[in-house]
């Protein structure tokens, strides 16, 4: 590893080593672990004597700072970390923002790799031993060397041309949804999607109405927006649309299948769905999870494919068909 440790003039040079060493140890820019470079390494680095180098580590290693290891070299020692004062909570000024959050629960959390059952039947998890690894290895180094090749410029906010260029291409085909490149918007996962529309969408108090039971992240993203969450019952259909109340500005559907219950939006709840939503004036969001996933035949096409009038904002996701961490 590479240290920074300036050596001025030629007296007191252990000392000089010693202290500043010592001191990234305790600030912590040595973090406990790192390795140290060779002693005949670092002497020829800094202009001084191996000797120096040596009785430094030594030095530091008496005092439990470093430790030695036969065969692999010279190591930051772990240490007890020093306690603190720091500002308790209650006195910052966003002490209420905290606790809301904290009161919060966690839902539909993965379970840690620690003590889980032989099988885990979660949400959001394929299976990886049916991907394509190879192929997919090919294809990211390929696109670091063209990265390798590139300006180095930071790209476009919504999107590379070329992925924008093929997830149109793709959903258009496999989903019946009607879009060119400029309608589409590269996301950190489908739960940014949701955020981003929020953010534009929702006040503090407008009303959103979202399928009972739904999915539950998604009701705490609007509420965390300050958003009025307002359940409305499903049926064998789907959400039943009789039941959205006035002034909805916002209403989240998985139609495709719905979660968590698993059943197809009807065809006739569709078209009233957006005629419901035509008449409030209000944006409906189609959360198209794992249209991909089916027992038999082709799945619907996306309630996007019937919206004549540009109130339906559709989002994908590519983590159950490809990687989950893509």
């Amino acid at each position: 590893m590479e240290l920074h440790v300036v050596i001025n003039g030629r007296k007191d040079l252990a000392d000089q080593l010693y202290r500043q060493l010592r001191a990234a140890i305790e600030s912590g820019r040595l973090a406990a672990g790192a390795q140290l470079p060779p002693s005949r390494l670092l002497a020829e680095q800094l202009g001084i004597s191996r000797k120096t180098v040596s009785d430094t580590y030594s030095l530091l290693t008496y005092e439990n700072f470093l430790i030695g290891r036969i065969g692999r070299g010279t190591f930051v020692n772990a240490r007890p970390v020093k306690a603190e004062a720091k500002q308790s909570a209650a006195d910052l000024a966003c002490a209420q923002s905290l606790e809301k959050w904290r009161e919060l629960p966690s839902p539909l959390r993965h379970p840690t790799l620690e003590g889980t059952s032989r099988y885990e039947f979660i949400g959001g998890a394929t299976s990886r031993n049916q991907f394509p690894q190879e192929e997919w290895r090919r294809c990211t180094q390929d696109a670091l060397r063209r990265i390798a090749q590139s300006g180095g410029f930071y790209s476009q906010p919504e999107g590379l041309p070329a992925l924008r260029s093929a997830i149109a291409g793709h959903v258009s085909f496999s989903r019946g949804v009607v879009c060119s490149d400029a309608d589409i918007v590269v996301c950190n996962g489908a739960q940014q999607a949701l955020d981003l529309i929020a953010r534009v969408v929702l006040e503090p108090g407008s009303l959103v109405a979202m399928e009972d039971p739904g999915y539950t992240p998604a009701r705490l993203l609007f509420s965390a927006q300050g958003a009025t969450v307002i359940g409305v019952p499903v049926d064998d259909e789907g959400i039943q649309v009789e039941r959205i109340p006035d002034g909805v500005r916002l209403i989240y559907v998985t139609p495709s299948h719905q979660f968590p219950l698993g059943m197809p939006m009807s065809q006739a709840r569709r078209e009233a769905l957006l005629e419901r939503a035509r008449q409030l004036g209000a944006i409906v969001i189609e959360d198209d999870y794992d249209s991909e996933f089916r027992y038999e035949g082709r799945p619907t096409d996306s309630l996007q494919s019937l919206d004549k009038r540009g109130v339906v904002a559709y989002v994908g996701t590519f983590s159950k068909t490809m990687l989950p961490q893509l």
